[in-house]
């Protein structure tokens, strides 16, 4: 036993010995930034981001939507194929890895296209149509960060598939409109609207405008001198100056679509008339994408320079069969929540924060901190935003911190009070306080509360147990087996 303890004390010595001394003066760590583009959602602007999905949700149950999610991450040509290989995403914005297996695999930098690929995959065109899906997702581009423009970005959008009918183009435009009435953003923006017609006819301009920009190569910049020969029509979307310039005097697409599309687009146009929508008719607006076909539309804020593109959208009705699925009309749009959030900021709207903290309880000694631990597990199930009994400060500085956090009422008590069975309600905002029975405490502070403004919520509520289907019976069984 001596031996035991004595080889202990040399292995501690021996150890010791071994460990390395601590070098004074060392160099703070280089303190870690947010990756270039990339944005914290704090907590004031997840207030916004609530409201907004708050908004969204109501908007979607009206509709008819449900809510669908997607990975992050794709295989590579899901984006490949359906935005198109020769656009600006692809070509420099898609994040991409190769994974040790050898697949390909890439970043969403939109929603629409994972959104096809899971109808097709999980047999979706089987449901009733149309299928209206929404989202609510973050996407990313390795795109230059400029003002809202992010390398990480969040979206909201409907999709609308299996219906070729113009009121969908119409609805869908309604939709978003009413969405930016809900957030009164909407007089700040202006609908763009314009129709690129079938596949049939942007295939025919395409040709056209090769002709027109025969000899003019040299005024255009970098990127449409490439763009000329795979996707001619992104031309028209260029924001350069010279470019800009050859494209007002281009030959218009409107000119070139056949009598279908033309009487497509008219009825979208009297729809959105009827529903009191208010729209611009754009020649020029053919959006960025290979997969869009007819309908197009984008609401713009004036405001914002360069990045004046709020939501957008528009039918694809090829979008389906390009990714293996059958042939499948198709609607939709997506709107940038960061982009939202900068105009109701720029607005000065506020928004309800139901995150404040109504009641901070401050204790002295041990027997008070254990009241308190129960007067807070009282008020939170009775549904108080309550804060307290933490740390061994002093009370001023506890009520300092009450104060700090703008509650409405603070609860004192020490050990005395405990004895005593007292308690005091302090009013934070009239500096008035009163001694009150302890069992009083709670309801107390939900009487000068109110019923409205308690915060209840009963997960029981809104799960029901239904009946198992038999495939789920079975699944249970192979893996109890």
């Amino acid at each position: 036993m001596l031996l035991i303890v004595l080889l202990s004390k040399f292995t501690s010595m021996t150890r010791t010995k071994k460990t390395p001394a601590i070098v004074k003066n060392q160099p703070k760590p280089e303190r870690l930034q947010l990756p270039r583009g990339m944005k914290d959602f704090l907590p004031e602007d997840h207030a916004y981001f609530t409201l907004i999905k708050k908004v969204v949700r109501h908007r979607a149950r009206q509709a008819g939507f449900r809510r669908i999610s997607t990975p992050v991450m794709e295989d590579k040509a899901v984006f490949v194929r359906s935005v198109g290989d020769n656009t600006d995403i692809i070509e420099k914005e898609l994040y991409s890895l190769k994974t040790t297996g050898g697949s390909e695999l890439a970043l969403k930098p939109e929603g629409t296209a994972g959104i096809v690929r899971a109808f097709i995959q999980h047999g979706m065109g089987s449901l009733p149509q149309p299928v209206e899906l929404y989202y609510i997702e973050p996407h990313f581009r390795h795109d230059r960060p400029q003002k809202g423009r992010f390398r990480q970005f969040w979206q909201f959008g409907f999709e609308v598939l299996g219906e070729s009918d113009p009121a969908v183009d119409a609805q869908v435009i309604q939709l978003a409109d009413l969405i930016h009435q809900d957030l009164k953003i909407s007089h700040k923006l202006k609908l763009q609207i314009n129709t690129i017609g079938s596949l049939a006819d942007r295939q025919k301009y395409a040709e056209i405008l090769q002709d027109y920009y025969a000899g003019k190569e040299r005024n255009l910049c970098e990127d449409c001198q490439g763009r000329l020969e795979n996707n001619p029509m992104r031309l028209l979307d260029c924001k350069s100056e010279d470019c800009r310039i050859l494209a007002d005097l281009a030959p218009k697409l409107t000119d070139h679509i056949s009598k279908e599309a033309k009487e497509h687009y008219d009825k979208v146009k009297e729809l959105l008339d009827i529903a009191g929508v208010d729209y611009v008719e754009n020649p020029s607006l053919v959006r960025g994408l290979d997969y869009y076909t007819h309908t197009v539309f984008e609401f713009w804020a004036a405001s914002d320079g360069a990045q004046n593109s709020i939501a957008s959208g528009g039918r694809y009705d090829g979008l389906v069969e390009t990714l293996g699925g059958a042939e499948t009309p198709a609607c939709g749009y997506a709107a940038g929540i960061e982009r939202i959030i900068d105009q109701m900021k720029a607005e000065n709207l506020e928004v309800p924060d139901k995150d404040n903290v109504q009641v901070f309880v401050a204790q002295l000694g041990w027997e008070a901190k254990k009241e308190a631990m129960r007067i807070l597990s009282e008020l939170r199930t009775a549904g108080v935003h309550t804060l307290g009994a933490l740390g061994t400060a002093s009370m001023k500085s506890q009520l300092g911190k009450a104060d700090r956090f703008g509650v409405q009422y603070a609860l004192i008590l020490g050990e005395v009070e405990v004895r005593e069975g007292k308690i005091i309600l302090r009013d934070m905002a009239a500096g008035k306080q009163d001694i009150i029975p302890l069992a009083e405490a709670v309801p107390e502070i939900l009487k000068k509360l109110g019923q409205q403004n308690l915060d209840f919520y009963d997960p029981s509520d809104d799960i029901t147990r239904g009946k198992m289907r038999p495939e789920d019976e079975l699944l249970i069984v192979e893996e109890e087996e």
